[in-house]
């Protein structure tokens, strides 16, 4: 489905602007954006567009069903284009790198135990905070520190 469907089929007009913003999402490739994010590309990109606008459109997509929004530790909320599978995600507390990752048996083990307690999961999130101790880690300085600025991810 083409993007321009794809926002008429969840009672969107596709407006350029709107379009712009889900490419950006498609472009990504599993990184997070906030708004700011997507606002600085879009003015690279020599779009005339205001952080309102933004800000209104993620909202309308994350109510479509098109992107999640998680809130990482930076306190700044975060969007992804929506996954056709569940993923869980590792935040590295240094830097704020973020790694998506899937295991089969974490999702079994939830499952059951809320089956365990009388319960039926509906949805979740789970969110790892970490410390990346790879020697070779591309987010850590010279030094062997974690870098202190956001690497996106």
């Amino acid at each position: 489905m083409n993007k321009s469907s794809e926002l008429k089929s969840i009672g969107l007009k596709a407006t350029f602007p709107r379009m712009k913003i889900l490419e950006l999402f498609d472009r990504a490739e599993g990184k997070h954006l906030t708004a700011d994010d997507v606002y600085r590309l879009l003015l690279s990109d020599n779009m005339d567009i205001g952080l309102a606008t933004v800000y209104r459109a993620l909202t309308q997509f994350e109510q479509a069903g098109l992107l999640e929004r998680h809130h990482f530790e930076s306190g700044k909320a975060v969007f992804e284009r929506k996954a056709m599978q569940h993923h869980d995600h590792l935040v590295c507390t240094h830097c704020g790198h973020v790694e998506e990752f899937h295991d089969e048996e974490i999702e079994r083990r939830q499952k059951r135990i809320a089956k365990e307690r009388g319960f039926a999961i509906q949805a979740h999130a789970m969110y790892l905070y970490v410390e990346c101790t790879r020697p070779d880690c591309p987010n850590k300085d010279k030094h062997g520190t974690a870098a202190t600025e956001h690497a996106g991810g």
